[in-house]
């Protein structure tokens, strides 16, 4: 392997098999071409290697989410390969490859397709081939249609194996400054505000950070939901990850609601991460106590408890246990 110095950068090359030890190891990585079916091109000097006796199994391959020299060596490794590389946009797909000189045998998979795709594939698997799995962006079943393929894969006995990367959530996260120990990924919240609200609702207990997907057209809606389900934790818009104009906004999520309503919808991906509740926001013992002696006592206690669970942000088994502790206490005292 060689390093080479490019002003503050430092890139790798890596050197090809012994049998072309006469090729020039200076050159950029970059303008190596293959040709032909073999996928390797003689005497030049890559970022990858085809690897003959790579084993047979499912890959789900990571790739950058928008900075090229995020890839790994060893997913250009996989994808150069592979029997087949199912790609969720193969035009998208085959930019990447291109990129760095790899060619590969391009499948479509996604939601679309998937149901009558995946049958073909996972034959192919037991008869020993070799599949990668790409997203368009970032690691393969991380708000991505690759599940179900997987899934099936292992439950037929296929081998199945991750080649890590890059991961918005967790790029978004590392950058953001709220806690790291304990986070959920959500995923999409709902398009619409009720429903968002109930979706948000359920997460609102949760002791650690809280990480969301969103588009520019929703992004200031989003958050000022989260705003009034959540009340004013510290929070981080963060956007176009790893890209030239990458940005990450850290306020209140009332401050974020207000800045985006104004400044309008941002261009790019976006993440939105919410932290976890502090202290005076977690609900204590003597208010929930309050609400469960207040309500009426001739209703069912699992009502009770379910409308207090909700109004409070509680977990409906926990408000049903401590109501039946106080319906018990106040029982043995009148007797």
């Amino acid at each position: 392997k060689q390093r080479r110095a490019r002003g503050p950068e430092i890139w790798m090359t890596c050197a090809t098999p012994p049998e072309d030890a006469n090729s020039d190891p200076a050159r950029d990585p970059t303008e190596a071409r293959l040709e032909d079916d073999s996928r390797q091109e003689a005497g030049s000097s890559r970022l990858f290697r085809v690897d003959p006796g790579l084993a047979p199994g499912l890959y789900v391959v990571s790739t950058p989410i928008g900075n090229l020299r995020d890839i790994t060596l060893r997913a250009l490794d996989i994808l150069a390969s592979a029997d087949v590389v199912c790609a969720e946009d193969t035009r998208v797909a085959h930019k990447l490859l291109n990129a760095f000189g790899v060619s590969a045998r391009l499948r479509p998979y996604h939601d679309h397709n998937g149901a009558q795709a995946r049958p073909a594939l996972l034959n192919e698997l037991l008869t020993g081939a070799r599949i990668a799995l790409m997203s368009d962006a970032g690691t393969p079943l991380i708000s991505d249609p690759g599940y179900k393929f997987v899934r099936e894969a292992a439950q037929q006995g296929t081998h199945v194996f991750a080649i890590p990367g890059a991961s918005a959530p967790l790029t978004a996260l590392a950058s953001s400054g709220l806690p790291t120990d304990r986070f959920t990924f959500a995923g999409f919240p709902p398009p619409k505000s009720s429903a968002r609200k109930r979706f948000l609702s359920e997460m609102k207990t949760s002791q650690g950070t809280l990480i969301f997907f969103e588009g520019p057209s929703r992004l200031a809606a989003s958050l000022a939901d989260m705003a009034e389900v959540f009340g004013p934790r510290a929070a981080a818009v963060a956007r176009e990850l790893t890209k030239k104009f990458e940005e990450t906004r850290r306020a209140t999520l009332p401050e974020l609601a207000a800045h985006y309503a104004e400044a309008g919808p941002p261009r790019g991906e976006i993440v939105i991460l919410v932290g976890p509740p502090t202290a005076p926001e977690q609900t204590d013992e003597a208010a929930l106590d309050a609400a469960i002696l207040a309500a009426d006592e001739s209703r069912p206690l699992k009502e009770i408890a379910a409308e207090i669970a909700e109004r409070l942000g509680l977990k409906r088994r926990d408000v049903y246990e401590r109501a039946l502790e106080l319906r018990e206490t106040g029982d043995a005292e009148e007797a």
